[in-house]
């Protein structure tokens, strides 16, 4: 589930208002008994959980004891999954989902805090909560139960509520003195500063305005690394990711696109760093790409199945097809289960913070960056169209010929997206039009693949010859969307050798 709230400062003299004002009309404030809280942290030694803004801990009384929470990237919103289990032995599905942050170091006790609750629910008319206001006095206790500090706080978090009452919350309790609205976790104020020190990942900080070469490979590098361990508890969780994408498709492109800018920039690093990260790159990027294909497969076969409502499919033949392709998703799932719990995995994230953290560099990357990438970028640029590439497809090529164009056209593409940030403003422009250009080839890639599949999971069964027909029209729809994507190739190809959008490249 995803926790959104916002935490206030008070002192002892606090008087909590009449909080009336924030329930909507016909709704009221519940009040709740008050509760002690008692949560046990677990971190590393330095604290790279808390200063990452992720927490694991044990809290007493809970039906589900054991929590982690994840930071989403906004502040005070947090993914928040609880298991059960005894006190000293945190579910190893927890400790895995924090295996981008921990990496491998052994997690201990770090901090005990004793929470005084009292809660008070805003209702609507129906009585169905809204959001929760909460006064909290906080002790910190060391692990023999000593006292080290303390303090007060309210936190107001959303139940079935939205962002618009969460702000008249927190506009009330500012008015009668409450101090913030931002977001620090209790165990993170209990453990002080080395808490709030920098996390160990670096996450990209955007470019200086006269930036050199090494100033875009590192930005690069720690965007995509970002992106990819962000995703990595998602993955485990088959949880999605935001924008109603997948975590299995943004950990793959994350994977894709840093393999991607290494081979980009291979001038401006040092051989014997890149070759190993982007061959274990390569490895992580091929486990997930069969649970992404059966992702890819399952929406396809609805979407081409429903695609002339004149025309309907066998939905019995359908439903047996997507559960061949669940089955295969299944089955890739439990590849990456496996992977992702590996020593090599395990490994490959240390990489992945030591390569944000410093990429290394070759002295070609001081050079200004106007001057040095776009020869860079220019050569996936002749190999997309050269002889090699466009310039030698046809309408009548085999789908293997326009798949590796369409590889191609990636390679160019992310090229010019990694550097756009620090080059012409045509550098943009023609990114977007490859993006173009990369929606008709993965369209037709796309239906290429799917065409293939369902004929071969109706071979799979001779005997069914419900599930042949369906699958044989299935396939001739998807041949029909190959020989659109054939014909719209040419405009959109036309659209991104514009001079204009080319005009910077050497």
């Amino acid at each position: 589930m995803v926790e959104e709230e916002q935490k206030y400062e008070v002192d002892d003299t606090f008087v909590l208002p009449d909080l009336s004002a924030v329930a909507p009309a016909g709704g009221r404030v519940r009040s709740l008994p008050s509760v002690t809280l008692v949560a046990r942290y677990l971190d590393t030694v330095d604290l790279r959980l808390a200063r990452a803004g992720a927490s694991l801990r044990h809290r007493r009384g809970d039906e589900l004891p054991w929590t982690v929470k994840l930071p989403t990237g906004t502040p005070g919103v947090r993914h928040e999954v609880s298991r059960p289990g005894p006190k000293g032995q945190p579910p190893p599905e927890l400790v895995e989902l924090v295996t981008a942050l921990h990496r491998g170091a052994p997690l201990a006790p770090v901090t005990v805090v004793r929470t005084v609750r009292h809660a008070h629910e805003v209702c609507d008319r129906a009585g169905t909560v809204l959001a929760e206001v909460v006064d909290d006095r906080v002790t910190v206790l060391d692990d023999a139960g000593t006292t080290t500090g303390g303090f007060r706080e309210l936190e107001v978090e959303l139940k079935a509520g939205d962002r618009e009452l969460l702000d008249r919350a927190g506009a009330v309790l500012r008015e009668a003195g409450a101090r913030g609205g931002s977001f620090v976790p209790k165990h993170v104020r209990a453990l002080g500063a080395a808490a709030q020190a920098e996390p160990d990942l670096v996450g990209p900080a955007g470019l200086p305005s006269d930036p050199s070469a090494g100033d875009v490979v590192t930005e690069a590098v720690r965007k995509e690394v970002r992106r990819l361990l962000a995703h990595d508890p998602l993955v485990r969780l088959r949880a999605p990711a935001a924008g109603g994408d997948t975590a299995v498709h943004q950990m793959r492109v994350a994977c894709r696109r840093l393999r991607s800018d290494l081979r980009t920039f291979k001038p401006l690093v040092r051989r014997s760093w890149a070759r190993p990260l982007r061959d274990e790159l390569r490895w992580i990027a091929g486990v997930l790409g069969a649970a992404r294909d059966a992702e890819v497969l399952r929406e396809r076969l609805r979407r081409t199945a429903g695609a002339d409502p004149l025309s309907p499919l066998d939905p019995a033949a359908v439903d047996r097809l997507d559960e061949a392709l669940a089955a295969r998703q299944r089955v890739a799932h439990t590849a990456i289960d496996e992977a992702l719990r590996s020593p090599r995995y395990l490994a490959l994230v240390d990489a992945l913070v030591l390569a944000a953290r410093a990429p290394r560099l070759t002295g070609r990357a001081a050079k200004p960056a106007a001057r040095a990438l776009p020869k860079l970028v220019a050569r996936p640029w002749r190999r997309l169209s050269g002889p090699g590439g466009v310039d030698g497809l046809d309408p009548s090529s085999p789908d293997e010929r326009w798949h590796a164009v369409r590889k191609q056209g990636k390679q160019a593409r992310y090229a010019v997206n990694a550097v756009s940030p620090a080059v012409d403003t045509a550098a943009r422009k023609l990114s977007r039009a490859l993006a173009g250009v990369q929606d008709v080839l993965g369209e037709h890639q796309d239906a290429a693949v799917a065409a293939e599949t369902w004929l071969e999971l109706a071979a799979e069964r001779p005997d069914d010859h419900e599930l042949a027909v369906t699958a044989g029209r299935l396939a001739e729809r998807e041949r029909e969307s190959v020989r659109r994507m054939r014909a719209r190739f040419p405009a959109a190809w036309h659209r991104a050798t514009r001079r204009r959008r080319t005009r910077w490249l050497p």
